[in-house]
């Protein structure tokens, strides 16, 4: 085969495969769209697709820094998640301890 053919079959290849890969992002914006219809959040969809995609150990490191970085903004106050933190590091801190019997000192 000469480059020229070599050439031209792998333009058409690409092009033969970008044709189907437009069909195929079709197929899943109407996917979208059938399921925001049924009242689902394609947002979330999303979310949840790409959280599917990573394995469970990085979808956890992830969540754990998403949850530290919530939580030093102040966006876990009130929340069940923001409460639990907050009761583990409250009982995490230990109290200055009064070796004399003077009143322990404050830092």
């Amino acid at each position: 085969m000469s480059a020229n053919n070599q050439l031209k079959s792998i333009v058409e290849r690409i092009e033969k495969l970008e044709e189907e890969k437009a069909a195929i992002a079709n197929d899943i914006k109407d996917i979208f769209a059938e399921a925001k219809g049924a009242g689902f959040d394609p947002k979330i969809l999303k979310q949840v697709l790409g959280l599917r995609k990573k394995d469970a150990s990085k979808r956890a490191e992830e969540q754990a820094l998403l949850s530290v970085y919530m939580d030093a903004l102040g966006m876990l106050a009130g929340t069940p998640l923001g409460n639990a933190a907050a009761s583990q590091y409250s009982s995490s801190i230990r109290t200055p301890v009064d070796l004399d019997g003077d009143e322990a000192e404050e830092f």
